[in-house]
Order: C-alpha cells, then structure tokens, then sequence
C-alpha cells in the first residue's frame, strides 16, 4: 500500500480529482436518482492484466461517502483475466455513481502501468538485469505510477530531482564535460548521494569510468555497443541501459549484461487498462 504522507498527500489530491469532475454537482445524478437509492455492483475486467489500485479506488469513495463500502476480490499485483470481478461495491447509489469516474480512471491507468511494467519484467526473465522506470510522469500522479511499477515487478529509479545526481547531456555541456562535471558533483553533492552519467558514446563510457561515476547509463546504443561498454567498465560503475527501451528487444538488451533497463514508456503512454463498474 503506498505511505500517503510520502511526497504526496493523498487525500488532498483526490479530493481534487473529485472536485475537477464533479464542479457544482452531478446534475445527472441528483436528477434522476432518488435520495435514499442503495445499490450493489461490482468492478470487472474486461481484459487481462495486473491490477493496481484498489486501495486508491476505495480511497476515492471513502472521502466522498464514508457509507459507500468496498470488498476486495483481488489485490495491488495479481493477474486477472477478461470476466474477473475485481471489487463489489454497496452504498448509497448517488455517492457511487458520482465517484465512478474518478476511481475508475485513476485504478485504470495504474493497472495499465503496472502491466506494461509486469511484460517487461516477463521479457527479461533468465537475466540479472532489472526494469526501472524514469521520471516520465504526468504531475501528481509521481507517488501512483511508481507503485504501480512495483506491482507489476519492477523498480524505482529516483523519485525526482533530489534523490541523486544524474548528470546528462546537457549538464556535461554546462560543465564543460564529463570529467568537470563528475568532479563538481563530487565536490558539492552529499557523501550519501550515488552520481549517475549518462554516456553516448564508448569514448565517454572510459571518460565516465576515469572519473569515478558510480552509475553509467548507456543512452541510445546498440547491444553490441552495450555488450562492449560492460566489458570496458568492467564491474567498476552499475551500468543502465536507455533511450527508447519500451521499443527495443529488451531481452537482447537485458543479455548485454547491464544492470537496469530504464523505460519511459512504463508511465508516459500506456492504454489504460479496460475495467468497468456495474450495478447488479
């Protein structure tokens, strides 16, 4: 279960999400729905994949109606197929009809990412390499999509800015290369703090290892790039392969020998997954 008071107050941006749908009222439903209607339903997958969210589904409902109450069938992880119920839902019909969207939407993108991160994972089975993801994420959803990426078996890579130092292409360019750069960070930043560089070329692979980087991301090359740059670094620095990896073979990838596959994709463009909510 995600720490709401962990970079992120949970309830304060859902109360948000429910605002931004709900403006002035539900006219629909205070229209054409009686006061005092209860309803019973259930949540169905209408495709296979990992479900995520459940938790912040009920979450949504909670603060929009205490008597609104959730029974989970699954949990944040398991696999589902096409039919599964997921969750069954009883309370007053008003509260339920006009927290639907909100609660869907949000566990819908979760389960999508936690999928799309669990295919990856499946990819690479028979190697040592692990999935991580990036900061690729809309704002506000940061804390959601990266327990997301731990359902669906993956890793976390920083949270954001402040967690490491992970110096690229354009910060070798304002420093004045990788080897002021790395020095700077050696200098300036905490003791605590690992320093990652990004490297494009196997030229700055060996500027990156002269340095001392802890990390090397290997951006944008190809396995047989990848395979050379390992060997070169020879266990001195983790390596971490990037740059489009939710479009290459990543298990080619993964048998180079690096250590993460870092992909944006996990986050910034999955199809959310297909789950509905019907009353019985």
């Amino acid at each position: 279960m995600i720490n709401k008071n962990n970079h992120l107050n949970l309830d304060q941006f859902l109360l948000f999400a429910l605002q931004e749908d709900i403006g002035t009222g539900d006219v629909t439903t205070d229209c054409c729905v009686p006061k005092d209607a209860i309803s019973k339903g259930f949540f169905k997958a209408k495709e296979p994949g990992i479900i995520c969210g459940l938790d912040i589904a009920e979450r949504v409902f909670q603060l929009l109606d205490p008597q609104v109450k959730i029974t989970q069938k699954v949990k944040d992880g398991d696999s589902v197929n096409t039919g599964d119920i997921i969750a069954e839902i009883e309370g007053p019909s008003r509260s339920i009809l006009t927290g639907e969207r909100t609660a869907l939407n949000i566990m819908q993108h979760m389960s999508a990412v936690a999928t799309r991160t669990a295919q990856a994972v499946r990819t690479i089975q028979g190697t040592n390499a692990k999935i991580v993801d990036t900061r690729k994420i809309l704002p506000g959803f940061r804390v959601l999509d990266k327990y997301a990426v731990r359902c669906g078996g993956g890793f976390n890579h920083r949270f954001n800015l402040s967690d490491g130092v992970l110096i690229k292409d354009n910060h070798i360019a304002a420093a004045g290369g990788i080897q002021n750069a790395i020095t700077l960070a050696k200098e300036n930043c905490p003791q605590t703090l690992k320093i990652e560089v990004e490297a494009e070329s196997l030229e700055q692979v060996k500027q990156a290892v002269a340095a001392g980087a802890d990390i090397i991301m290997l951006d944008n090359m190809t396995p047989e790039q990848m395979a050379e740059a390992v060997k070169l670094i020879s266990g001195r620095a983790r390596t971490e392969a990037s740059g489009n990896m939710g479009e290459r073979d990543l298990k080619a990838v993964a048998e180079t020998g690096v250590d993460f596959i870092s992909i944006g994709a996990l986050t910034h463009s999955v199809k959310a997954l297909d789950i509905s909510l019907k009353f019985k």
